[in-house]
């Protein structure tokens, strides 16, 4: 099993005000050569928008887009036509395919926390789509949640790559064992909340584990953990 560490402490930042983006990997005003992605998982950043603050009309095409609610109330308008408001514990995915264009703002009274996943998609200018899916947090406990899959299904959001993105919350004591295809995939472990231990390695809050070269991951947590776990292909 081989690893890489993406510490907090290493993020690109990027505060504008309304705006504070922590970026894993180069995006943006953080252009980093060396951290150009982990596999296909291409963008991940860790936003905070102000109450009244957003993001306005702008477009995408052919990415796997990935938004994880952490706290606050944020709303979704698009080119497709829908109209939604999402908050904690919900997921939304847009497979932006052939091109969409959409936007979204903080509309609730608090900040809005939310991790923006993007991912390079299997199949180039697919009929782009939306969709969105709550997960609360007390119907995960002790439980590793499927959020985002390559499979179509009511359960979960699907998206056109084979990926699979899933939610933990456990409590303290708890721990896991994940089983992935050890063939071109690996695995990205973010912390939310908490700790989790890795094998020889101690992620703490808001950091983030790479791994590869493995069929499967132990996830230990000694006190009560959050975090998200990402399988992509590591190449096409």
């Amino acid at each position: 099993m081989h690893t890489q560490r993406f510490p907090a402490t290493e993020r690109g930042l990027k505060d504008i005000g309304w705006l504070q983006s922590n970026f894993t990997f180069s995006f943006s005003s953080y252009p980093n050569p060396v951290r150009a992605g982990f596999g296909l998982l291409r963008v991940f950043n860790d936003d905070f928008v102000q109450p009244g603050g957003g993001f306005g009309i702008h477009p995408h095409q052919n990415m796997e887009i990935i938004s994880v609610l952490l706290a606050g109330k944020m709303n979704h308008i698009d080119s497709l036509g829908y109209k939604d408001v999402v908050e904690q514990d919900w997921v939304q995915i847009m497979s932006a395919g052939s091109g969409l264009r959409h936007e979204e703002h903080n509309v609730g009274d608090e900040p809005v926390n939310f991790l923006q996943i993007w991912i390079e998609p299997k199949l180039q200018n697919i009929n782009p789509r939306y969709q969105r899916r709550s997960f609360p947090r007390e119907k995960r406990r002790n439980q590793l949640t499927t959020i985002v899959s390559n499979e179509e299904g009511q359960a979960h959001c699907w998206i056109n790559q084979n990926a699979r993105l899933s939610l933990g919350y456990f409590e303290a004591g708890q721990a896991l064992t994940y089983t992935l295809n050890p063939t071109n995939k690996c695995v990205f472990v973010f912390v939310i909340e908490g700790e989790v231990r890795i094998g020889e390695e101690v992620v703490p809050q808001r950091d983030a584990l790479g791994l590869w070269d493995t069929a499967e991951v132990r996830i230990e947590c000694p006190q009560e953990s959050q975090f998200l776990v990402i399988e992509v292909p590591i190449n096409h």
